[in-house]
């Protein structure tokens, strides 16, 4: 079991899973395959709840948190938000191209309206999103971290 006062194997792993997700992404077939999405749907939700445990386990181990403390919680509560409108752009993604399908079979005649934005849309933005997680793990960049 890692230990809970080090925060770094943690938020390593946040960001080597933010980092597969970002490439997951990036390889989805052009068809938009919506069980390989629903499953990127559920690692950024794996993501955030893994943030959010360790948020958990941060903010109950002291009744005075230094300036330090505040900082890294700060940034947990960051990446978890991330991770979840991650989560919440692939779920709309997935909506998307799903009514799009099922206007395609639904029409009568060779002109369809699909709506947008694309599902591809949702995707580009859930990836830019995961962008940021990693700098966000990135434990040297705060001032006297407990993490170094």
């Amino acid at each position: 079991m890692p230990d809970s006062t080090n925060p770094v194997p943690v938020l390593s792993r946040i960001a080597s899973d933010a980092s597969c997700l970002h490439q997951a992404l990036r390889a989805l077939p052009a068809e938009r395959d919506a069980s390989a999405l629903a499953a990127r749907i559920t690692d950024a939700q794996d993501l955030a709840s893994i943030a959010l445990r360790l948020f958990l386990t941060r903010s109950r181990q002291t009744s005075r948190p230094s300036p330090t403390d505040l900082l890294l919680l700060h940034r947990v509560v960051q990446i978890a938000k991330a991770a979840q409108d991650v989560a919440a752009e692939l779920t709309a993604a997935l909506a998307r191209a799903v009514e799009n399908q099922r206007r395609q079979a639904a029409a009568t005649s060779r002109r369809v309206v699909l709506i947008g934005p694309t599902p591809q849309h949702f995707i580009e933005s859930a990836a830019d999103l995961l962008d940021r997680i990693p700098a966000l793990c990135d434990a040297r960049e705060w001032p006297e971290s407990p993490c170094q």
